[in-house]
């Protein structure tokens, strides 16, 4: 069996591998220290993309176009940069089995990878509905998505399907994302998900309606308070029509699922302390064990902030975290100090001509100001969130570069807030003001 080692080992080859190789280099790296191990086949890129201008049916984005670490404003990096570092990139390999103890790696293949320190960032996969045995669920075209895989595939299927109908499962993150780059692909779009409204997570009922209502605008049908209970196929395989549990049948040509993701934490179970369905590390990405390190997604960690642990599934922390975990370890081999990781909560979205950006905690009573008329030409909108008498989070619809640093502002600062109806007068001069 062949078997190799490397001072630091990133096992997964998501985005935050590619920031962690990012702040290797620019710590200072020697020339085969450092390997990152990935079942994917390409480089690390900004998954993001994949469910936005990956999909569009004009000026879409391909590889290398968006490889890490453009989608924070920072240098590409190309298959060639990690050559020219002497970064090992190992993709197409799957680890198995993993051993904390004495430090190696096994991957399907058979080799072994030993280590001296390892970072965690395995990321998430998705939830699918395989999993709670929907009858019909393995038909063809259904499809999640994850990585450029998935994405491709479902390339080939609008392709094949042109013009036809798609149903989208869900309607969180994915759910929002895909409908809109399914309808901007000509397809007539219909979205169903069990909850009052899309987002629940993060998005009011004042907020959600505005969306809603611009989708249905769009011609996107939502049907909500119900969910998929079986598929039905042809000859071939492929998915005709969806049952939903109201006794509606829907049909369809092509299915996207967007019903969450769960952390891939399973190679360590057992080996290292979880909390919250991650692995619990400290504020510099330390797990219980010594010399590992996770980053991402699957790490439950304390939210400096707010006094308590949590995880976050979203592409901003996994870039911080990964950056704060190398400059981590590299400050302990120097003996220097550094601080504690930071986070202010950060998620954002872009489908047809709306981006929104949020920022902080989504607790406590709520404020809806601005235009939120789904048929304004530029609707501008946003949201605050209130607890203990004082701004914890705030939401924009439609803001400029300055307004959404203004609203980042006050989610820190956590201004005090007098008169809930004065904040909602103001709007956005408030935290415009500060």
């Amino acid at each position: 069996m062949a078997e190799k080692s490397f001072k630091y080992v990133i096992v997964g080859g998501g985005v935050a591998a590619g920031y962690a190789a990012r702040e290797f280099a620019k710590q200072g790296l020697e020339p085969g220290e450092l390997a990152i191990i990935s079942k994917e086949a390409v480089a690390p890129y900004e998954r993001p993309a994949l469910s936005k201008a990956y999909l569009f049916p004009e000026g879409f984005a391909r590889l290398p176009g968006f490889h890490c670490c453009v989608g924070s404003g920072g240098e590409r990096l190309l298959p060639e940069w990690y050559e020219e570092k002497g970064i090992e990139l190992i993709l197409s390999t799957e680890i198995v089995q993993a051993d904390l103890a004495a430090k190696t790696l096994l991957s399907a293949a058979g080799e072994i990878f030993n280590y001296d320190i390892l970072i965690i960032a395995t990321g998430s996969t998705v939830i699918k509905l395989t999993d709670f045995g929907v009858q019909g669920a393995d038909a063809k075209n259904i499809f999640y998505l994850r990585d450029i895989d998935d994405a491709d595939q479902l390339i080939e299927a609008i392709k094949a399907k042109k013009n036809g109908k798609c149903v989208i499962v869900g309607g969180g993150y994915i759910g929002l994302e895909l409908g809109a780059v399914m309808k901007m692909n000509n397809m007539d779009v219909v979205m169903v998900y069990p909850e009052p409204w899309c987002m629940p997570r993060l998005f009011t009922a004042g907020i959600a309606s505005f969306y809603e209502a611009y989708y249905a605008n769009k011609g996107i049908n939502i049907i909500k308070g119900t969910v998929a209970v079986g598929f039905t196929s042809d000859a071939n395989g492929e998915v005709t029509e969806v049952k939903l549990k109201d006794g509606r049948v829907l049909e369809a040509d092509i299915v996207v699922v967007g019903v969450g993701g769960r952390p891939l934490t399973k190679l360590f179970k057992g080996q290292v302390e979880e909390e919250k369905g991650g692995i619990k590390t400290d504020g510099f990405f330390k797990t219980s064990v010594s010399d590992v390190y996770a980053v991402g997604d699957v790490v439950t960690f304390p939210m400096k902030l707010y006094g308590e642990m949590r995880r976050v599934e979203h592409v901003d922390h996994a870039r911080k975290s990964a950056e704060q975990a190398v400059k981590a370890i590299k400050a302990s081999e120097e003996g220097k100090p550094i601080d504690e990781y930071d986070y202010l909560p950060y998620f954002y979205s872009r489908s047809f001509d709306l981006s929104w950006q949020f920022y902080g905690d989504n607790v406590g009573d709520t404020v809806l100001f601005g235009d939120n008329n789904p048929t304004s030409p530029k609707p501008k909108f946003g949201s605050y969130w209130i607890k203990d008498d004082k701004i914890v989070g705030a939401f924009l619809e439609g803001g400029n570069p300055e307004e959404n640093k203004a609203i980042a502002k006050i989610a820190r600062l956590q201004p005090p807030v007098e008169s809930l109806e004065q904040l909602k007068e103001e709007g956005l001069t408030f935290a415009c003001k500060i």
